[in-house]
């Protein structure tokens, strides 16, 4: 080893000496000439050492900026990241991401599926047709969702955390505008469209997110991301009903602006991709469509979700337009069939993760279908009550398992972002016409609900059919299969 350090002392001595005799040698080494190039007469002063040392702080300046660069680069997107490991399924990274989504569910669903009580307290307060007025809530859950081709993209592409971010502003600057707005335009504008462009930016990353972490657990772990939908929607309803009486529209809006803020935020620290990026890919896989699972599966759910937005909006207007009751007990109806799923959408995907997402469907779909007739049938408060409890533990039980499904019929956990989105646009489609459809019926047929019970009704029992065809196309005649 000394050896080795002598002789290279030694050559590095010889080449030195070599140098320097070169140097000597040259006119031009100790008397520059104006023809140098690359140097001016200022640097021509500062003797060659000088120089070097120069060259080399400057060299070393470029590299640390770069680095900086590359390091800031790196924790906004995941792009040079390595091919990870298979889902860890579990783990104190895993579940903050499965926390950190119920955060964002209970704050972008909880929000949207108020909008029953915000529907009810509009029809009292706006001279507008109950129809017009859902359209502020539908156009809110369609943007929710339809944004999501994008944003879901870009989260595979390597931009979950710029994406969230922009998301997080848009959907709380809608809200805060929302306050001050006293025309049915305005809120159109705001709570419709601004807050659901927000929400639609950031929400299928987050729930896309999650299913990235987990595979054999997904069910369980996207089912506890979404009861914050349910969560959510027994704490803003309550917000909405409580609270407006007291300070009034403007600043009940501004205390969920404020509480959106600080949830959101919480989620923006926590919430880290996993999977490096999918550098190419369309924005919207057509292809996808060929796939009988996937088409069919979409198919199945507009029908059911078609209902399911009306009833959801409509269920305050029935109890004070049917029942006589009054804005602040139908309210609370709002609250229930939020928040009575809230156990069922945990419960519900462990079952699904033991016998496969559809042999859970299909029956929840059944009975689904089976209370939404039943609906007819109730002409007093204490059937109302009990059929807002069933059809909320139905429609909970179909609705966690929503992303979970879609995950598990794609072929690549990189294609998760873009597949949800086109799901959720599907869906989105859904929301957007189900509540003005079973409202505009409602007028026609003159103000009374019959008509669009039984058009409600009759989209359930018809996903109800889909959903069964889907199965056994996946599965066969088989009760074993788990699909």
């Amino acid at each position: 080893m000394h050896e080795k350090s002598s002789t290279a002392s030694e050559a590095h001595s010889d080449r030195d000496s070599i140098a320097s005799s070169s140097a000597s040698c040259d006119p031009d080494a100790t008397h520059p000439t104006s023809t140098e190039k690359g140097i001016s007469s200022t640097e021509r002063s500062i003797p060659i050492n000088d120089r070097n040392s120069l060259s080399r702080a400057s060299q070393d300046l470029r590299r640390t900026a770069s680095n900086v660069l590359s390091h800031v680069a790196s924790r906004i997107t995941t792009r040079g990241w390595d091919e990870p490991p298979p889902p860890p399924d579990g783990g104190l990274d895993a579940w903050t991401q499965v926390a950190m989504g119920f955060l964002v569910l209970f704050s972008t669903w909880g929000y949207a599926n108020s909008f029953g009580a915000f529907q009810a307290y509009y029809t009292e307060t706006l001279s507008v047709s109950p129809s017009s007025i859902s359209w502020i809530g539908g156009i809110q859950v369609f943007l929710s969702l339809t944004i999501g081709i994008l944003s879901g993209r870009l989260l595979d592409a390597g931009f979950f955390i710029p994406v969230f971010f922009v998301g997080i502003v848009v959907q709380v600057l809608g809200i805060f505008l929302m306050s001050i707005s006293t025309q049915y335009w305005q809120l159109f504008l705001t709570q419709g469209v601004l807050s659901g462009i927000g929400a639609g930016i950031y929400f299928t990353p987050a729930i896309s997110l999650v299913n990235t972490y987990f595979d054999k657990r997904r069910g369980l772990a996207v089912g506890l991301a979404t009861a914050g939908n349910s969560a959510g929607g027994i704490v803003y309803p309550l917000v909405v009903r409580e609270l407006i009486p007291k300070l009034g529209f403007a600043w009940t809006t501004r205390v969920i602006g404020f509480l959106n803020l600080a949830l959101l935020s919480i989620a923006f620290t926590f919430m880290r991709p996993r999977l490096p990026p999918r550098k190419s890919g369309p924005i919207v896989e057509f292809g996808a469509f060929k796939d009988p699972k996937y088409a069919g599966f979409l198919a199945s759910a507009f029908f059911v979700f078609w209902a399911n937005y009306y009833t959801f909006y409509y269920i305050g207007s029935y109890g004070t337009q049917a029942l006589n009751l009054s804005y602040s007990s139908a309210s609370v109806l709002v609250i229930i069939i939020n928040g009575v799923g809230l156990p069922f959408r945990i419960l519900v995907p462990m079952v699904a993760d033991r016998i496969g997402n559809m042999n859970v469907i299909v029956p929840v779909s059944l009975i689904w279908a089976t209370v939404s007739f039943t609906w007819l049938a109730v002409h007093n408060v204490a059937g109302y009550y009990a059929f807002t409890i069933v059809y909320g533990i139905v429609s909970a039980s179909f609705q966690c398992l929503f992303p979970s499904t879609v995950a598990r019929i794609s072929p690549r956990l990189d294609t998760i972002g873009t597949r949800l989105g086109m799901a959720f646009s599907v869906s989105a489609l859904a929301s957007l016409t189900g509540p003005p459809i079973g409202g505009a019926i409602q007028t026609t047929s003159g103000g009374g609900f019959l008509a669009p019970q039984i058009w409600a009704a009759t989209a359930t029992l018809v996903s109800f059919v889909l959903f069964t065809v889907l199965r056994l196309h996946m599965g066969g005649l088989s009760m074993k299969a788990k699909c």
